[in-house]
């Protein structure tokens, strides 16, 4: 075993949704260290300019390269979409993974018809990452994106089989399933796996990638090429760190991480 190979993964996100990757990657990686930092503060990133998500994400990449991570998951569709080149320039030779990446070469190796569907937030809908991501891997491939605002507060409200939830979901789908041929349906959202069981009932014939565990195969398949995967079995740590932590913040990251959250501790960047 060697030092590198026991330093952390580096894991972020503009809030608190990047704990469903963290948690795919427990259970992928369970020997990995990982280093978490959601920036509880500033959230949502969605509604912000270009510059200001390159500016925070510059701020979050600089303080967990202090912390000396082996590589790094950007574990939020909206930084993946405005900032993650600034990330790669940053990170240089280290391993760099994100949730739009991973969707994509996972949504192309499932179909079976090259149609693909993807529920995101608006903006990660406008920036329209899925579709360049998919279609650098597969230009013939048929993409429907359809926007979801409602579903992030519906999951942090804990509603996940509330009757509201699942009509709202069955109003979103209603574009997704009326396309002829739609087959495979991203969860674009690092909220929207907690509703899985949800989205299977109201589309039981459409393949559901989700992009915290195809992220987490995608970290898998890239610490082991780059020689980094953490031979220690004797217990992983993870560290915690937020720029804020609201009165709701401990409630929500359990059930996203599904466990209890220790090692929590607040930062302020910039």
């Amino acid at each position: 075993m060697n030092a590198l190979q026991q330093k952390p993964i580096g894991v972020f996100d503009s809030g608190v949704g990047g704990l469903t990757v963290v948690r795919a990657l427990m259970e992928r990686l369970p020997n990995e260290n990982i280093i978490y930092f959601g920036d509880t503060a500033r959230v949502p990133y969605g509604v912000k300019s270009r510059h200001t998500i390159e500016t925070y994400t510059e701020q979050i990449v600089s303080f967990l390269l202090e912390h000396d991570v082996k590589a790094l998951v950007i574990a939020c569709n909206t930084i993946a979409a405005v900032a993650g080149q600034k990330v790669r320039q940053m990170a240089g030779a280290m391993p760099v993974l994100d949730v739009i990446s991973a969707g994509a070469t996972a949504a192309l190796a499932v179909t079976r018809n090259q149609s693909i569907g993807v529920m995101a937030t608006s903006t990660t809908v406008n920036s329209n990452a899925y579709a360049r991501a998919i279609h650098a891997q597969n230009p013939q491939a048929r993409i429907l994106s359809q926007a979801c605002p409602l579903l992030v507060p519906l999951v942090e409200e804990g509603w996940l089989d509330h009757e509201v939830t699942r009509l709202t979901v069955r109003e979103y789908l209603k574009p997704l399933l009326a396309e002829d041929g739609v087959d495979t349906l991203v969860l674009g959202c690092t909220h929207y796996p907690l509703l899985k069981p949800l989205l299977k009932q109201e589309a039981p014939r459409v393949t559901l990638v989700d992009s915290a565990i195809t992220t987490a195969e995608a970290a898998a398949r890239a610490l082991d090429a780059a020689n980094l995967r953490n031979p220690n079995t004797t217990g992983a740590d993870y560290r915690f760190y937020v720029s804020d932590i609201p009165l709701r913040f401990q409630t929500i990251g359990e059930r996203f991480l599904g466990r209890s959250l220790e090692q929590l501790e607040m930062v302020s960047l910039g």
